[in-house]
């Protein structure tokens, strides 16, 4: 049994793994709950709507448990797991309206959930859904939302501050693991936000009650229970769920503005001919068609709006479709929820410059990228100059961290000649000699060995077929050869 590092905080049961499967125990600590929202009919109900990942309970086999516990599951097996900073604006809306609908539904029922993080949710074929089946509570008449204050914090505050700040702000989810304070979103929102009730009711002054409440305990024993009375009055059921449906309303008015970022717009700006794109797309298929053995997942890095994912998506059980331009990766995601692209295109986030670290608790609780990044093959096109040149990386590193994630690796390189790296190149010095077609064929030979090598039609740009070398190490030199 390997428990799984994010899944601590909860007495009532926790993840592991067992021969490359994911498991979920249910201690007997959360017995109570869970023999209830199986019993209640609660679980079939949001298995029939598609919005909790269904489990097989496995507690009749031998599976490893520890002594405290009450039941084994099996979920769904998720293909990869991806965090709310690398989702873009419309994941993390989807995944808050998701998240207050399930609670919308275990009202109903009588039950609440006593969490509403934003790592409860994980997308499925194009859509979000609910995976902790530990995190509904039996409703207590008169109890408050106790999700209420984290539901804010993981979703309402990020979405607010990429609505009305900068699209960009939802990186603070990285440096906030349990949401971003109400106080600091409070203070970054502009003061039009007072107007909207939802931003004020929910943000402003619950910033405020936060830190009124966490004045108490510097006041005096009669002054502190006064206010302390105070602030617990009982609240019905029907008033609960007003105030989930405030928090529905508030999620559902937010709206990104119209601005484009430089590469959104890269498909209909390219430097490409019609014939160089219809090239490009017919060797990439061609490439991946000839890759041996099935593909599970791919990584697409620097996908753009996912133009070439969707080619991949015919290959693949997965593709993860990665790039660094929110409104990139916003319309891609579009795409994919409107059904215009395959449902098997999972659109996300990634700055490869500064890959999304391990962060929480002993750096352990959130994995990195490389950590969950382990693929069947990787397609890198029209990136390697942007890091290469746009940040400073020597090719032989970029190799490297290829060859860590990827067995295989579909990658486009592009010439200093070319009016792309020419552009980059206007406004700073040239330092890099390396940088071109035989020093990127060296820097990588020391990882992947050529299985294709093919120019693009009506451009100077050449793509290859590589594939891992298992034998050597990395510091061994391999011939760099082509069929």
């Amino acid at each position: 049994m390997e428990s799984i590092t994010s899944s601590f905080r909860d007495p009532c049961g926790f993840i592991f793994k067992h021969e490359n499967f994911i498991y979920r125990q249910v201690n007997r600590a959360g017995a109570g709950d869970f023999d209830r929202f199986i019993d209640s009919g609660l679980y079939q109900v949001l298995i029939d709507k598609g919005y909790l990942l269904e489990h097989e309970d496995v507690t009749d086999t031998d599976i490893p448990r520890t002594d405290v516990c009450h039941r084994i599951l099996r979920p769904l097996q998720l293909k990869y797991i991806s965090y709310p900073y690398e989702w873009c604006f419309s994941q993390l809306q989807d995944a808050a309206m998701l998240t207050l609908r399930v609670q919308t539904i275990a009202l109903k029922l009588g039950f609440s959930l006593k969490d509403a993080s934003a790592y409860n949710v994980q997308f499925v074929d194009g859509k979000p859904v609910f995976i902790d089946t530990l995190s509904f509570a039996f409703y207590q008449e008169g109890q408050p939302w106790a999700a209420y204050r984290q539901f804010c914090q993981h979703f309402l505050a990020p979405l607010a501050l990429m609505a009305h700040v900068d699209i960009n702000l939802g990186k603070l989810l990285v440096t906030h693991i349990d949401g971003i304070p109400l106080d600091l979103a409070s203070k970054l929102l502009p003061q039009r936000t007072r107007l909207s009730m939802g931003l004020q009711t929910h943000v402003h002054l619950h910033a405020k009650l936060q830190s009124s409440y966490s004045d108490i305990a510097s006041e005096a024993p009669a002054r502190k229970k006064s206010k302390a009375g105070a602030s617990s009055k009982k609240i019905s059921k029907s008033g609960l769920q007003g105030i989930v449906e405030s928090l529905a309303t508030a999620v559902r008015k937010l709206q990104l503005s119209a601005s484009d970022t430089q590469w959104a717009n890269y498909y209909n700006e390219t430097n490409y001919t019609d014939d160089a794109t219809a090239s490009k797309r017919d060797l990439v298929a061609k490439f991946l068609a000839e890759v041996e053995g099935p593909l599970t997942i791919i990584h697409d890095l620097g996908a753009n709006t996912g133009e070439f994912s969707r080619i991949a998506a015919e290959h693949a059980e997965l593709v993860v479709s990665q790039d660094i331009d929110p409104v990139a990766v916003e319309r891609n995601y579009l795409q994919v929820r409107a059904g215009s692209s395959a449902a098997n295109i999972l659109p996300l986030l990634q700055d490869l410059g500064a890959p999304a670290p391990a962060i929480g608790w002993a750096n352990a609780e959130r994995d990195s990228l490389i950590q969950r990044a382990q693929c069947d093959l990787i397609m890198a096109l029209a990136l390697v100059h942007h890091l290469a040149i746009g940040n400073n990386v020597p090719l032989e590193q970029i190799a490297s961290f290829f060859s860590q994630i990827g067995k295989r690796l579909i990658i486009e390189f592009v010439p200093k000649t070319d009016s792309q790296v020419i552009r980059m190149l206007t406004t700073r010095e040239d330092i890099f000699n390396d940088y071109d077609q035989a020093g990127f064929e060296s820097a990588f030979s020391k990882y992947f060995m050529v299985e294709r090598r093919e120019s693009i039609a009506g451009s100077e740009r050449h793509l290859y077929l590589m594939k891992r070398n298992g034998q050597l190490e990395p510091e061994h030199s391999l011939e760099f050869r082509s069929s």
